[in-house]
């Protein structure tokens, strides 16, 4: 059986990318949304959680909107897929039966497999900042990516 592909780290690399195009300008979540073709509801639930994680802030009002809190060059991809990961396991692993002898080993294999996969994943994505993802994307003013211009 399988399960619907989580998009929040795409799409938080996205939102921070396009963050980062747009220097000492904020930006809606309904901007973000257009530019990740996602609804504003879940991009607003993905900033919550990079606002959780002290990556990004907002600032309400006429002139408000989402920025960073750090230069892209200071956020690895580990820090967007630990805030939008969380404790949530790399790999789908089902609760085997305790009481059969290779149903409580496999599990505590897998278990281990698990742990390994979710550091090698952290340890690559430690390697890359936000800024690796948007080397060519000149600044650009939020106005650029509205429906008129």
């Amino acid at each position: 059986m399988s399960r619907a592909t989580n998009t929040q780290f795409s799409v938080a690399c996205h939102a921070l990318s396009l963050l980062s195009s747009l220097p000492g300008e904020p930006a809606s979540s309904e901007l973000v949304a257009g530019s990740a073709a996602a609804s504003p509801v879940y991009v607003r639930r993905v900033l919550g959680l990079l606002r959780r994680a002290g990556l990004v802030a907002s600032r309400p009002g006429a002139h408000g909107g989402w920025h960073l809190t750090r230069p892209a060059c200071e956020v690895s991809l580990g820090d967007v897929w630990r805030a939008v990961q969380g404790d949530e396991p790399v790999l789908g692993l089902h609760a085997p039966v305790a009481a059969c002898p290779v149903g409580s080993e496999v599990g505590r294999l897998m278990a281990e497999v698990e742990r390994r996969t979710a550091r090698a994943i952290e340890h690559e994505l430690d390697s890359m900042t936000v800024a690796d993802l948007t080397p060519a994307c000149a600044p650009f003013t939020a106005a650029m990516l509205s429906p008129a211009a």
